[in-house]
C-alpha cells in the first residue's frame, strides 16, 4: 500500500534563500580551509544514532514518496474480464469497492496533481476521507492535515486535533509529533497540554523520529518541561545535526553548546564546522552568528572577507542589522578585498538537507520558538 505521510503546517513556508555553496571561491577562509558552507563530517556514535502545486506545499509535505504509482492516469490496463479500462478507472473503481491502496493512491494524485490527474482538493479530502474511515492510521493523520489547514474541506483545527490524537493512539508517530506542535501553541493557560506534548516527543524521540529528538533535546536544553539537562541535550541535538539527517537548526544549538562547553568539551573549531553547516543551508541565523565570529575573532581568526559576504548576504534577506554590519566592516576594507568579498556572496547559494527543506516547509523556518514563546509567556506570569 502507498504510504505518503504528511505534517500539518504551523507557520509560513520558508522563503528560499537566493544565495549558493561557493566551495572553489572560499579558499580565503584559513582556519579550517573549507568553503563558506560546509557539512559537518562527525560521526555520531552508536547511541546517538535514531532508529530509523504551490499552495498544497505552503500546508502539508510529503516525506514518503508513493511506491505503486507507476502509471499515468490514461494508461490502459487489462481487468479480469478482458475489457480494458484506464489506470484512472480502475483506481477509482476498486477505491469505490473499499480498496485501501487506491484510495490512499488517489487522494495522493488528487491532493498533488500527478500522474496526469488535474488536482482536486474535493476529491482528495473524499478519498482520505475513505481511508480514514478504514481506521488506517496514515490516511487519519493526512486527513487530520487537510482539516487542519482547510484543505478541500472546511478548516476544524477541532476534527484536525481528533484525528491526530486517534492516528496517534494506533501509533503514527508522525501524527503524535504533529499532536504536540498543536499542544505547544496552547500557551501556559493549560501547562497539562505542554507536559502531553513533551510525553509525545519522548515516544516519538524513542523510535527515531527526528524532529522529535531535536524538540527533546531543545527542551532539555532549555528545562522545558523536563529538567535541563545539558548531557542529554548534547546527544540528541548532535544525532540530528550531523550525518543524514543535518536539520540546519540542529546545527546553530549545536555550535553554541560547542561554545559553551555545554554537555560536551569546548571546542571551537566543531562550533565553527557547526556553523558552517547551517550556513551551507541558508540558514540566515548562522549567517549573522559565523560573520560575528570572524569579527570578533574571539574563537577563530580574524576574516573581514568571510565576515563581509556573510553580512552581506544577510542583508539581502532583510536581516535586522546586516547591512549596517556590512558596511561598517566595508569601511575598513581595500577595494580589491570588497570586490573579493562581494564575489563570494554572489557565488553562494543554499543547500538544504532533506530533512531541513521538509521542516521549513512543514514548520516554518524554527520549531524552537514553540518551546521559547512557551517560555517567554511563563516567565512573565511568574513576574
Amino acid at each position: 500500500m502507498t504510504k505518503v505521510v504528511y505534517f500539518l503546517c504551523l507557520c509560513l513556508v520558508f522563503g528560499q534563500v537566493s544565495v549558493v555553496s561557493a566551495a572553489e571561491v572560499m579558499e580565503e577562509d584559513m582556519l579550517l580551509g573549507s568553503s563558506l558552507g560546509g557539512e559537518i563530517n562527525e560521526t555520531a556514535s552508536s547511541e546517538d544514532k535514531p532508529v530509523e502545486n504551490d499552495k498544497i506545499a505552503s500546508f502539508v509535505s510529503v516525506i514518503t514518496k508513493p511506491l505503486s504509482l507507476f502509471f499515468s492516469a490514461d494508461d490502459e490496463v487489462e481487468t479480469e474480464e478482458g475489457t480494458k479500462e484506464t489506470f484512472l478507472e480502475r483506481s477509482t473503481r476498486l477505491a469505490e469497492e473499499g480498496s485501501l491502496e487506491d484510495q490512499m493512491n488517489l487522494a495522493y494524485m488528487y491532493l498533488y496533481g500527478t500522474n496526469g490527474v488535474k488536482a482536486d482538493y474535493d476529491l482528495a479530502f473524499k478519498y482520505y476521507s475513505m481511508a480514514a474511515a478504514q481506521n488506517d492510521a496514515i490516511a487519519m493523520n493526512n486527513l487530520g492535515s487537510l482539516y487542519f489547514s482547510g484543505i478541500g474541506t472546511k478548516k476544524s483545527p477541532k476534527k484536525a486535533l481528533a484525528l491526530f490524537e486517534k492516528a496517534a493512539e494506533l501509533g503514527n508517530d508522525d501524527a503524535a509529533v504533529n499532536l504536540a506542535f498543536i499542544y505547544l501553541t496552547g500557551g501556559t493557560k493549560d501547562m497539562a497540554r505542554n507536559h502531553k506534548a513533551m510525553k509525545l516527543f519522548q515516544k516519538a524521540a524513542t523510535k527515531g523520529n527526528k524532529i522529535a529528538r531535536f524538540m527533546l533535546g531543545y527542551a532539555y536544553y532549555r528545562g522545558f518541561v523536563v529538567p535541563q539537562d545539558y548531557a542529554e541535550a548534547f546527544k540528541l541535538v548532535r544525532s540530528v545535526a550531523v550525518d543524514d539527517a543535518r536539520l540546519d537548526e540542529a546545527q546553530v544549538v549545536l555550535a553554541d553548546m560547542y561554545i559553551s562547553g555545554y554537555g560536551t568539551v569546548q571546542n571551537y573549531q566543531k562550533a565553527i564546522s557547526a556553523l558552517k553547516g547551517a550556513v551551507a543551508q541558508g540558514n540566515t541565523e548562522a549567517f549573522m552568528i559565523l560573520a560575528k565570529v570572524y569579527t570578533d575573532a574571539r574563537i577563530s581568526m580574524p576574516n573581514k572577507l568571510m565576515a563581509h559576504a556573510l553580512y552581506n548576504i544577510a542583508a539581502s534577506q532583510n536581516i535586522p542589522q546586516a547591512e549596517e554590519k556590512r558596511d561598517e566592516i566595508g569601511k575598513k576594507m581595500q577595494l580589491q578585498e570588497l570586490v573579493q568579498a562581494q564575489e563570494m556572496a554572489q557565488q553562494y547559494q543554499a543547500a538544504p538537507s532533506e530533512l531541513t527543506t521538509y521542516v521549513r516547509q512543514t514548520f516554518g523556518t524554527s520549531i524552537r520558538h514553540y518551546i521559547d514563546n512557551n517560555m517567554v509567556k511563563q516567565n512573565a506570569e511568574n513576574q
